[in-house]
């Protein structure tokens, strides 16, 4: 243990919002960084004041205290990969794309938390065109639901082939590989995502898990992406364990609150605590 050095440890970094219910946001993301074995690191771009029921209240942070956060990170301890979630708005954006490129940091998942999954648009357009012009084009994948998709393509979504074509759309802002997910589709569809990466398409699909708790799927999954590429995984091996692991967490997802629970980060946990109580 002594010849042990830190410096082994893989290091991701999330630049996301904060989620006082701790389903979403940092917090779920730092979770999947460690269930992962990799070092998390953060920036918070916003704090909510939220539960399973809802935000109650959002706070934007200073677009020079979010650079401030990353720039820290990145000088002292670095970082393999980085995953970005809540933005907010265009100036936390811009300031975003300013500082990665700065410090030329690589391997980025852009989850870009622009609609709910319930088809709530949550940044305005400034911020949309600010995400789409300055921080897509320098992501290694950006892993947009089936309504973020629909904005940013510019179409309407209901099938396979939909969104495929939203993926072409969006590959051509620049963006190395596009994940459309498919989770708010229905029936057959319910969780196939489509994978273009600008030469050829993949259909992923994993078994469907029936439950009303999953909050923080989307920020789960591409944290879990960040977490496999810092931990060496070519891309597309890290989205496709990516999905299982979102898979294994929506099986033991949380029962808390009165509304939509988190998923189960901690799954084997969570299954001998189950083994053990029964």
């Amino acid at each position: 243990m002594a010849d042990f050095m830190a410096s082994s440890i893989p290091v991701a970094l999330t630049i996301a919002g904060s989620d006082s219910g701790g389903g979403a946001g940092i917090q779920a993301d730092l979770r999947t960084f460690a269930f992962h074995c990799v070092h998390g690191t953060s920036a918070l771009t916003c704090i909510t004041a939220q539960n399973t029921l809802g935000v109650n209240r959002l706070d934007a942070l200073l677009p020079e205290v979010v650079k401030a956060q990353i720039e820290a990170v990145v000088q002292d301890i670095g970082v393999q990969a980085t995953k970005t979630g809540m933005l907010l708005n265009q100036d936390i954006i811009l300031v975003v794309a300013e500082v990665l490129e700065t410090l030329s940091l690589k391997q980025l998942v852009v989850d870009p938390v622009m609609v709910s999954r319930a088809g709530v648009q949550l940044i305005d357009n400034s911020a949309v065109a600010a995400l789409r012009d300055f921080l897509l084009p320098k992501a290694s994948i950006v892993t947009p639901n089936i309504y973020e998709a629909q904005i940013l393509a510019g179409l309407d979504i209901n099938n396979i082939n939909d969104m495929k074509l939203a993926a072409e759309k969006i590959h051509k802002f620049g963006v190395n590989t596009v994940l459309v997910k498919g989770g708010a589709l229905k029936h057959n569809l319910r969780g196939v995502d489509v994978w273009f990466d600008g030469e050829s398409f993949e259909t992923l699909k994993t078994s469907t898990v029936d439950t009303n708790n999953t909050h923080g799927t989307g920020c789960t999954l591409s944290a879990a992406i960040a977490a496999n590429l810092a931990q060496g995984q070519d891309l597309f091996s890290a989205v496709t364990m990516a999905k299982n692991y979102v898979t294994s967490s929506l099986q033991y997802a949380l029962e808390i609150g009165q509304g939509q629970g988190p998923i189960g980060h901690f799954f084997p946990l969570l299954l001998n605590n189950y083994i053990k109580s029964s």
